[in-house]
């Protein structure tokens, strides 16, 4: 005869009501480890009377060895006991004293001879590893090689002018067309010295750096803001005689009917006598003035972002006439079948932006 086997026995585990409390709430939140929410709820279910290991494991999808475990663990160290324990390995060397004297190095000086840090530049003379610089500033996003622009408009009027355009896009007159106009002067229509060697499986396309040039010549365009339609022309010089005469051409394009709201820049070219009289006999056309140092306001830029990656870029044009020749063949593309661009951020947004900016750069000397 064998002995009888006994049943393991089971340790009475008792809850206090502030620990089932914060169990509870491991269990929601959205942002716990789903390891620690399985570790809650096996212990919440323990709590209960004559719950067997079996059962509980049964229940949730575990071994019963598991369910033990952490029954043992919150027995011997509560909540604590249900947290990840230290992972094995070796001792951390670098101290967070070293780590913020990294970090101001970085920010509050220039090494000589040199305009910004490197990693090896930095460990040599900060004594650390090259690996240990380059771990520490990708922690906290610093990156020394890399440089971005920007301008601050001075113009009095920027609070107004914002709210005033961007009315415009998100909310356009009725019995109106709304169109963003600018030039995009001085247009190369260049030629490599040596042929392109086109892409093959592995390569990319690749050309000569250096180039000859044909000559120049500028593109005037009205983006309608809500069909996506350009109305272009080009024009060999860029003076306000070519521009008024530009603006002919959107009044024969724009029905009779409707009102014209120009968005512009501040060119002087816009403001020429010449323009003003042009306005004043054609009073259906409202002009509205971005800001100073604010084209990025003007919806056309975004356009003309895509002629210059889409068609100029990368073109090769022997001549002024072939340059003109494929702009034009872009606008009628691109007229065939046009999509708006959506603008999304409202005034108030694009100005708390702007005030979050400055906030952070208020000790720049700006």
């Amino acid at each position: 005869m064998f002995p009888a086997v006994r049943a393991p026995v089971t340790k009475r585990l008792v809850l206090t009501p502030e620990e089932r409390e914060t169990l509870r709430a491991w269990t929601r939140r959205g942002k716990t480890s789903q390891a620690l929410a399985l570790r809650a709820r096996i212990v919440l279910a323990c709590d209960e009377e004559h719950r067997q290991d079996t059962l509980i494991a049964r229940e949730l999808g575990v071994i019963r060895t598991t369910v033990g475990k952490w029954r043992t663990r919150f027995l011997e160290k509560r909540l604590e006991g249900l947290l990840d324990e230290p992972r094995p390995g070796a001792p951390r060397k670098i101290t967070d004293s070293e780590v913020e004297r990294l970090i101001a190095a970085t920010l509050d000086s220039m090494p000589k001879g040199a305009t910004h840090w490197s990693t090896r530049s930095m460990a040599q003379a900060i004594g650390m590893s090259q690996s240990a610089v380059s771990r520490i500033w990708r922690a906290f996003s610093l990156q020394p090689h890399r440089q971005e622009t920007f301008k601050l408009s001075k113009d009095p009027l920027f609070i107004e002018k914002v709210r005033d355009i961007v009315g415009l896009y998100m909310s356009p007159p009725t019995n109106a067309v709304v169109l963003c106009v600018d030039e995009k002067s001085q247009i190369q229509a260049l030629d490599r010295t040596q042929p392109l060697l086109p892409m093959v499986p592995g390569l990319p396309e690749r050309r000569s750096h250096d180039y000859v040039r044909h000559g120049t010549t500028s593109l005037f365009a009205a983006l309608d803001v809500a069909t996506g339609r350009v109305i272009g022309e080009v024009h060999r010089r860029h003076r306000a005689e070519d521009f008024r005469k530009f603006l002919e051409t959107v009044d024969q394009n724009v029905p009779s009917e409707l009102d014209v709201h120009l968005i512009l820049d501040n060119l002087s070219t816009h403001k020429t006598p010449a323009i003003k009289r042009w306005f004043l006999r054609h009073p259906r056309f409202h002009v509205h003035f971005t800001p100073t140092s604010a084209s990025w306001i003007n919806l056309v830029e975004r356009w003309f972002g895509l002629l210059t990656e889409r068609q100029l870029r990368r073109g090769t044009h022997r001549s002024t006439r072939q340059l003109e020749a494929a702009i034009k063949e872009f606008l009628s593309i691109h007229n065939a079948n046009p999509r708006p661009f959506v603008w999304t951020k409202t005034a108030d947004q694009i100005l708390d932006s702007l005030s979050r900016f400055c906030r952070r750069i208020s000790d720049s000397g700006h």
